[in-house]
């Protein structure tokens, strides 16, 4: 399904000639930009603009798709508007599961949007991991809509029944003590980073298995001084001077003093957070609030 968070951005970067512009139009970075752009390539199977060193060019398929957006997003607006007329009449419930740094950092964003209040909707919010939140949407769960993440081809599943949506990426970092005296964002190798001291994930979580293998990978054998899943706890403890972690950007939606977060190159690795609900269920309603958590997750990611 094609994101209307990225049409709004294509037609932005049509507008104006370069991601650059773009991004400083709609308030994101260039790089998010480019990942938006990228992301609707993939979902359309086509390539909409022709990069060089120093701009881009829109092909026929971006134009067209350009054409076709604008349609799209007004009637967006129109479901919208309707959704505002009807919730004097009717108002509906949606039971939502929820994973904790999406409902610290983005669900908070969205209840305050002016747009919420036309949706007419009623949350009943349950903050737990995925496969938690996932257990709660089978067949007669307390769930209408989940809210998850997988990181790589973690042992996360749902049943075949579910119909999955994609909201974004959410990038891991490497953070350190700032008193190890690394400038902010500055690029090291991994091999740098080996033997030093390092907060990871509980062996045999779904998450561990895949960030073992990575560091495996690129030769990083971390000396761990302390195991966490809590990633707000890990970064405390970063900042506290104990050991370098590995966190998703929207854990260091509050980032205290004292971490610094560096470029590793052979690091990279995100959670691909995506919404899950019965198939054949949602209606436009549903579909507006998914496009909120859409706006709400880049907003987070790219200030």
């Amino acid at each position: 399904m094609i994101n209307p968070v990225h049409l709004r951005t294509l037609l932005a970067v049509i507008r104006h000639g370069s991601f650059a512009a773009a991004a400083q139009n709609l308030g994101y970075t260039a790089s998010a930009v480019s990942q938006q752009i990228a992301a609707l390539e993939r979902d359309a199977g086509v390539e909409l603009f022709h990069r060089h060193a120093r701009s881009i060019v829109p092909t026929d398929a971006a134009q067209a798709m350009g054409r076709h957006a604008t349609k799209v997003l007004t009637d967006i607006e129109a479901l919208m508007a309707a959704a505002s007329r009807a919730q004097d009449d009717s108002r509906q419930e949606l039971r939502l599961g929820i994973f904790p740094s999406l409902a610290t950092y983005v669900l908070p964003r969205i209840v305050r949007h002016p747009r919420w209040t036309r949706l007419g909707i009623e949350l009943k919010v349950s903050v737990a991991e995925p496969a938690q939140t996932i257990q709660g949407l089978r067949d007669g769960g307390e769930l209408d809509l989940a809210l998850v993440y997988q990181v790589g081809q973690s042992g996360l599943a749902w049943p075949h029944t579910m119909r999955r949506q994609w909201l974004g990426d959410d990038d891991f970092r490497v953070v350190i003590p700032a008193s190890w005296g690394f400038s902010p964002g500055a690029t090291v190798s991994a091999e740098q980073l080996s033997e030093m001291p390092w907060i990871i994930h509980h062996p045999g979580t779904p998450d561990a298995v895949v960030i073992e293998r990575l560091f495996a990978s690129c030769g990083l054998h971390p000396r761990v001084v302390a195991h966490s899943d809590d990633f707000t706890a890990s970064v405390e403890m970063t900042a506290a001077g104990l050991g370098a972690s590995l966190v998703p950007e929207l854990a260091l939606g509050r980032r205290p003093d004292g971490v610094v977060v560096l470029n590793v190159p052979e690091i990279r690795l995100a959670r691909n957070v995506f919404a899950l609900l019965p198939s054949g269920s949602g209606n436009a309603r549903v579909d507006l609030f998914l496009e909120l958590l859409g706006d709400g997750l880049q907003d987070a990611l790219t200030h």
